[in-house]
């Protein structure tokens, strides 16, 4: 409990405004690296089960690569049954795009009628985690301007008449928000669960749509401080926010973990479905 204190403080630390005059940020450590930085640390770890083990199958998903400005891109997509410029990115949490994140991509797919394209973004292009110990590697290893030129890929892979909605968990939560950030007019909504939020309000201010933003009460990470931090930021910028707070632990909802709450996931689900659906109309 001390290391975890000690750990918190360190981070909230980090992940805060060096220092502000005039209502005006000065400097702040990045929302996607301070999440990274989280990777180091045990507890953070802790609350990670392993996946259980699990082998998609799908008649309709299928691994692509496009192009971005270095090397091409992995994903894995599930084409609308009817032409659209609708898009939903799917971005993984630390442990990669592994089935589990495929399967979620296609039961959101499913529940939307396959009327949208379904894209599960890679950002650890190709590697994906099966140990704590990888995924905390893999995580903290990630080159920012990187994973931005995939997430530019695919934005410019769905072409100018786009439409496009994020969804992300933890890693991919706050990766959610960044690509929603990214996507400009092009944005619809965004569904966060329990991601580091953007702390720079330049960077706020860049958000043409809704989002949704899911956390849990007990996570020791995003706390319900942080959460507090966003929701005021977001108020400030007069941007739409819903949040959906649960009395649950970090990764309640994460499609690959084995201990998540049911209750909690199936409440939040719904909340995403009434959130995304309207956005297709």
């Amino acid at each position: 409990m001390i290391m975890k204190t000690i750990a918190l403080l360190f981070f909230t630390a980090i992940t805060m405004s060096a220092f502000a005059q005039d209502n005006i940020t000065i400097c702040h450590t990045p929302a996607t690296e301070s999440f990274a930085l989280f990777a180091s640390n045990q507890d953070f770890n802790a609350d990670h089960p392993t996946p259980e083990a699990y082998v998609h199958q799908s008649e309709v998903g299928k691994m692509i690569t496009y192009p971005t400005s270095g090397e091409d891109a992995n994903a894995y997509m599930l084409k609308a049954k009817v032409t659209t410029d609708s898009y939903l990115f799917v971005i993984h949490e630390w442990w990669g795009l592994n089935d589990h994140i495929k399967r979620e991509a296609n039961k959101l797919y499913d529940d939307l009628g396959g009327l949208v394209n379904v894209i599960a973004l890679d950002l650890y292009d190709g590697k994906i985690a099966t140990t704590r110990e990888k995924a905390s590697e893999l995580m903290s290893s990630v080159d920012s301007e990187r994973a931005k030129t995939i997430i530019k890929g695919a934005l410019d892979f769905g072409g100018s008449g786009a439409e496009v909605m994020t969804i992300g968990w933890c890693f991919g939560g706050g990766w959610s928000l960044q690509a929603a950030i990214m996507a400009g007019d092009a944005l619809k909504g965004c569904v966060m669960y329990y991601g580091m939020p953007e702390k720079d309000i330049n960077r706020l201010k860049m958000l043409n749509a809704p989002v949704l933003g899911i956390f849990a009460k007990q996570d020791g990470w995003i706390t319900p401080e942080v959460v507090d931090n966003f929701k005021a930021n977001m108020a400030q910028v007069e941007e739409e926010l819903t949040v959906k707070m649960y009395d649950a632990k970090h990764a309640f909802a994460n499609p690959s973990n084995p201990e998540y709450d049911k209750d909690a996931t199936e409440d939040a689900y719904r909340a995403v479905m009434a959130f995304i659906k309207p956005k297709l109309d």
